[in-house]
């Protein structure tokens, strides 16, 4: 299976951030891209500060960073971002009227749902980012979010109809958003499961989709340093073989998978 992805232009673009809004740890950034075409859900953009972003003495970092879209549309980009490290630290300290520079979209994006089948949307943490934008391109009535905790939880409100977990309890249900995902298929089995997270949560779906012959769509993260094939830093192995994560994906489906690289 695969999908048609919307091309990326030629070259990095600079566009002006409109607005940053907090969500728990989480920040999102929308920028205008009135120039850009708008991408498919599970796409990928490689985003960078225009400035204060390599150069000297205490300005790194200097590689571009991977981020999935959140959502699009009307010539703006929306992006979920969590601070981990120097990259995501500079970029989750722009706010309106700061640049960044954009490269995209990129990457394979999700598939509609096969044989009639319902999607079924499963996230943790960051990795919930493309689903805010699947669930507008699809419609899905069923949203399965996974947190570490309560204070990380307010991200829910970027998606709707949603059953929530989280590992410590504090909110939601008291367990793995997996718990839920099995749960739900129990209940309909026939459906297609979308999925973004965590490695080992995203390894936690394929093996349940796989021992209910649930098909899924999975998007996997790996390190990215180009965004388009050239530097061979997010090869993952496939039943098919070693694949760039950037170019056949990142979205595959998992029965290509013999096991999500955690």
């Amino acid at each position: 299976m695969s999908a048609d992805r919307v091309q990326a232009p030629f070259g990095r673009r600079r566009v002006p951030v409109a607005e940053r809004r907090e969500y728990g740890p989480y920040v999102v950034l929308r920028c205008e891209d009135a120039h850009g075409p708008e991408p498919l859900a599970g796409q990928f953009y490689m985003l960078a500060g225009a400035s204060r972003w390599g150069g000297g003495e205490g300005e790194r970092p200097f590689l571009p960073r991977a981020f999935s879209v959140l959502r699009a549309g009307d010539g703006q980009l929306e992006f979920l971002l969590h601070d981990v490290g120097p990259g995501t630290a500079r970029l989750c300290e722009l706010v309106a009227g700061d640049e960044l520079w954009v490269l995209g979209p990129l990457g394979v994006p999700f598939a509609a749902p096969r044989d009639g089948r319902r999607a079924l949307l499963v996230g943790g943490g960051v990795g919930i980012a493309p689903l805010a934008i699947l669930q507008d391109q699809l419609g899905a009535d069923t949203v399965l979010l996974g947190f570490r905790d309560a204070g990380h939880a307010p991200a829910t409100e970027l998606l709707r109809h949603v059953r929530l977990a989280t590992d410590d309890g504090s909110a939601g249900h008291a367990g793995f958003v997996t718990e839920l995902l099995e749960e739900e298929l129990h209940l309909d089995s026939h459906r297609e499961v979308y999925a973004c997270g965590p490695s080992p949560m995203l390894e936690a779906v394929r093996l349940i989709c796989a021992e209910r012959e649930v098909p899924a769509q999975l998007a996997l993260e790996s390190g990215m340093a180009c965004g388009y094939g050239a530097c061979f830093g997010c090869v993952v192995p496939t039943h098919d073989g070693y694949i760039r994560l950037c170019v056949e994906g990142p979205v595959l489906d998992a029965i290509r998978l013999p096991a999500v690289p955690v």
